[in-house]
């Protein structure tokens, strides 16, 4: 596998078990037994979200539903190996420390529907097509589809560290839009992974200025937008050859629009990264940037 492959950002040695462990503490605390795939990480953490909800609420069946439930409990809720949510606005909920959205897998989450399904299904099937099949495997297990938007409307993506390898995005019709947004999230869940797997903490002191939001940020911000938005790059510049009609010169644009952002990283890539000790998570963000900011 080339250093520089797509697939290389999830051939890293330590994220696997670092999921591992964590699904096994999570387990231990539920008195639950999960399994130890990438899809057992990212439910863990809903249950242990949701079991600490409905025991602050004094709610003892829900409580309980959390305690027991597992992975093959929810093939109702499945597209192969993914998770597939679709939930209503109110549905979701805010956090005490946070205005962040979030959503909830709980005994009374529906299916969604078949059309979801499909557009998921295409938008990794061409994710796969173009090397991030595993990307969105290991970091994007369970999806959550919120709102439906044309190609016209600002479309607003996110994951949190709190339900790790889960991924909250609008959508459109069009599934290379949905991968482009899949992988972006997905890569940002593996950063954040990575980083707990080597035990990195970077400072919140230090801030250099992040064309995607215009301010200053601080380094984990920054690297953060490096790292997701070269992934996206790489993905549309390939998706870009195959792709018609609409979506065409909305891909374009998203080049475009990167290529602008990245020229103005290129002073600072260097500084930011020199605050990461891990070589390896250092080298696979400054080769993917490397990658993106050449030609095609």
């Amino acid at each position: 596998m080339s250093a520089l492959s797509p697939e290389a950002p999830v051939a890293l040695d330590g994220i696997a078990d670092h999921q591992r462990l964590q699904t096994c503490r999570i387990a231990s605390v539920l008195g639950n037994r999960l399994g130890s795939s990438a899809l057992d990480y990212a439910v863990a953490h809903h249950l242990l979200e949701g079991a600490e909800h409905a025991a602050r609420a004094r709610d003892a069946d829900r409580l309980a539903w959390y305690r027991r439930t597992a992975v093959r409990d929810l093939t109702h809720l499945s597209a192969g190996p993914h998770i597939v949510l679709s939930p209503c606005p109110a549905d979701l909920l805010r956090s005490e420390i946070s205005e962040t959205a979030y959503y909830l897998i709980g005994p009374d989450t529906n299916p969604a529907p078949p059309e979801a399904l499909g557009l998921v299904r295409a938008a990794i099937a061409s994710a796969t097509e173009h090397g991030f099949g595993t990307l969105l495997t290991q970091h994007a297990p369970v999806v959550c589809l919120l709102n439906r938007r044309r190609l016209d409307e600002t479309l607003h993506s996110w994951a949190l560290t709190r339900l790790p390898s889960t991924v909250f995005t609008d959508y459109t019709a069009h599934p290379e839009v949905l991968a482009r947004d899949l992988i972006h999230e997905a890569a940002h869940n593996w950063l954040n992974d990575a980083l707990a797997a080597y035990n990195v903490s970077l400072p919140a002191d230090v801030t250099f200025f992040s064309p995607w939001r215009g301010t200053p940020r601080p380094v984990y911000g920054f690297l953060h937008a490096c790292w997701a938005f070269s992934l996206t790059v790489m993905y549309v510049r390939k998706a870009r050859r195959s792709a018609t009609g609409a979506v065409v010169p909305f891909l374009d644009a998203h080049l475009r629009q990167q290529a602008v952002q990245f020229a103005a990283t290129a002073e600072c890539l260097d500084q930011a990264l020199a605050y990461v000790p891990a070589n390896e998570i250092r080298e696979r963000i400054g080769r993917a940037v490397g990658k993106v900011v050449g030609p095609p």
